[in-house]
């Protein structure tokens, strides 16, 4: 079954959203090597990694809950305000610098990123199921209806996966090139802009929930903590997938002396191998698009196996064209897991708590970064770049297995009863599919979560 996209939502939506994946890409690597410029120091780069998109985990599943508890308009535009007053704060830093004051900037700035784009992967699957509704969905049995419901978010979360793989390979070579010729200042500007850009094009967008259990903060959070509980399918879902994603993190800080010390490939060697990873995610996010019918469990599987098979690749490689080669799969394999697992966790959340359970996914993969980026550093200095990615490229693949162990015995529907609603038989992942989105990347651009 085929229907139409909201066209005229959903592309304001995804215009707002590439914007603002450009302008993010271009922030994020304007003021990593604006940091390392002032303080020569890697530590102050992997710090500022840190206050950016790890640190945020602890505070945007609240924050997506005040969002949703308000009855006011604008809310979602005024997250994409607030990170546009905080980037030009930044660039004014960077003429008066300050570690500790741009640390904490950058805190506010990925809070308010994070929390932004889990609202709005929340709105997309509203617009999406109300675009069916509107076509006469109720005349519909509720098994088709369902079907048609996960098929519609699906086809729109994969367009969004499109814009993020396309702007995470432009992205960084706009933003080397402007700050090349304008300085990193000029460059968050632009991310500024893109900010203002995105928040005026989804000004209609309403992103509050009623809450049967109370519009309280806690209670909020407590009812998707609940839904958690409740569908222990979920829970081992996320628990396997976050360490793999740990894996996945932990190669990020080992591919730079992996390709200049160990293939002796340079700074171009580099650039090399960070372009063939971009290029298998945006090959893989095309393939996602045009997969609606194929299970998504079989996605989930082979992304992470995808993923596995490219760190081995890297511990055998003799030369650069080979672990070129290798990226090209692992890159592939990064835009299958991610936007696999939003489908699967929508897939089982009910409507009124996806917001929150988007809030707590990306949250879940902002902790990978602050446990794999350390234990990448780990693995190196206790051996040997190979030895690190052999290792590495095992427990991947071992993850893989224990997902496709999971996967294969059933996932249980979400009931939109409530939170506390349970599905009285599993159901299988060929069932039915649901939605999809982002990628992650290697290096100074790490893997996941992207710098909303």
């Amino acid at each position: 079954m085929r229907l139409a996209l909201p066209r005229p939502a959903l592309g304001r939506i995804l215009a707002a959203y590439t914007v603002n994946r450009l302008g993010s890409w271009v922030g994020l690597v304007a003021l990593s090597l604006a940091v390392f410029d002032h303080t020569h120091s890697a530590l102050a780069v992997a710090a500022l990694l840190l206050a950016w998109q790890a640190l945020p985990a602890f505070l945007v599943p609240a924050l997506v809950a005040r969002v949703e508890a308000s009855e006011r308009r604008g809310t979602l535009s005024g997250l994409y305000f607030f990170e546009g007053a905080a980037t030009a704060a930044l660039a004014v830093l960077l003429w008066h610098f300050s570690l500790p004051a741009l640390l904490l900037l950058a805190a506010l700035d990925g809070t308010a990123a994070l929390a932004a784009n889990s609202l709005l992967r929340a709105e997309v699957a509203r617009v999406a199921r109300g675009h069916l509704s509107g076509a006469g969905g109720a005349k519909r049995q509720d098994d088709s209806l369902d079907e048609a419901a996960h098929e519609a978010e699906r086809r729109a979360n994969a367009a969004l996966n499109v814009a993020f793989s396309v702007s995470f390979v432009t992205g960084p070579v706009i933003a080397g090139a402007v700050v090349a010729g304008a300085g990193a200042p000029a460059a968050l500007f632009i991310d500024v802009g893109t900010f203002v850009i995105c928040g005026a094009l989804l000004l209609d967008l309403h992103p509050h929930v009623e809450e049967a259990g109370g519009d309280s903060i806690r209670a909020r959070l407590r009812a998707a903590w609940a839904h958690i509980n409740a569908v222990p399918s979920l829970r081992a879902l996320l628990l396997v997938d976050a360490v793999a994603l740990v894996l996945v993190q932990a190669g990020g800080p080992i591919e730079v002396a992996y390709v200049k010390s160990t293939l002796h490939g340079g700074d171009g060697g580099y650039g090399l191998l960070v372009t063939a990873w971009g290029a298998g995610a945006v090959l893989a996010s095309v393939v996602f698009a045009g997969s609606e019918r194929r299970p998504l469990r079989v996605m989930l599987s082979a992304g992470i196996f995808a993923l596995g098979v490219a760190f081995l690749g890297y511990a055998l490689a003799p030369s650069l064209a080979l672990a070129c080669v290798a990226a090209f799969v692992g890159g592939a394999g990064n835009g299958l897991d991610w936007p696999s697992l939003i489908s699967l966790v929508q897939r089982l959340t009910p409507k009124h708590l996806q917001g929150r359970m988007m809030g707590a996914t990306e949250s879940l993969g902002a902790l990978t970064l602050a446990v794999g980026l350390p234990l990448g550093g780990a693995l190196v200095a206790l051996s040997s770049t190979r030895v690190a990615f052999l290792i590495l490229g095992f427990g991947t693949l071992m993850a893989a297995a224990a997902l496709v162990r999971l996967t294969v015995a059933g996932l249980e529907p979400a009931h939109e009863e409530g939170p506390d609603a349970r599905a009285p038989e599993a159901l299988p992942l060929d069932a039915s599919p649901a939605s999809s989105q982002p990628i992650r990347t290697p290096g100074l651009l790490p893997h996941e979560p992207s710098p909303e």
